[in-house]
């Protein structure tokens, strides 16, 4: 999400914001929230579905496109895209990890920050799934 730049001075959960003040949203705190979150920090993707939580910034506890009157323009088009190529690279491809790597013990922690990274980066073998004269095909021509 942009920072934002205090006009006046102004006060917000017991903090005074001085004019002229620049603040940014810990998008990162409220999506580890103990109090909105049960077990923030173990991998659910499920979660989502089951708490009905929307990602177009109605829903201030999952913000991936901003919210309000800043929200990104191309959110639906991000997610429709995402959602897409998802869909594509699971159904062409058989995932793994390296040889010699045990799923148990990658590590899924990041570096928080503006914008969060892998503490160590995330390796993956793909596989085609089908035979390679399957993938010669083109299903549209451009």
């Amino acid at each position: 999400m942009l920072p934002h730049k205090a006009n006046t001075n102004f006060k917000i959960g017991g903090y005074d914001i001085p004019k002229g003040s620049i603040a940014h949203v810990n998008v990162w705190a409220i999506a580890r929230d103990l109090v909105v979150w049960k077990n923030p920090l173990e991998f659910r993707p499920e979660r989502f579905f089951e708490d009905n939580v929307d990602m177009k910034g109605h829903d201030f506890r999952l913000l991936p496109f901003g919210a309000g009157r800043r929200v990104c323009p191309g959110a639906l088009l991000g997610i429709n895209l995402a959602t897409s190529m998802l869909g594509h690279l699971l159904h062409h491809f058989l995932w793994t990890p390296p040889q010699g790597v045990n799923p148990e013990e990658i590590d899924m922690s990041e570096n928080p920050g503006l914008v969060s990274y892998m503490k160590s980066p995330l390796e993956a073998v793909a596989k085609p799934r089908l035979p390679t004269h399957l993938y010669k095909h083109i299903a549209v021509n451009m």
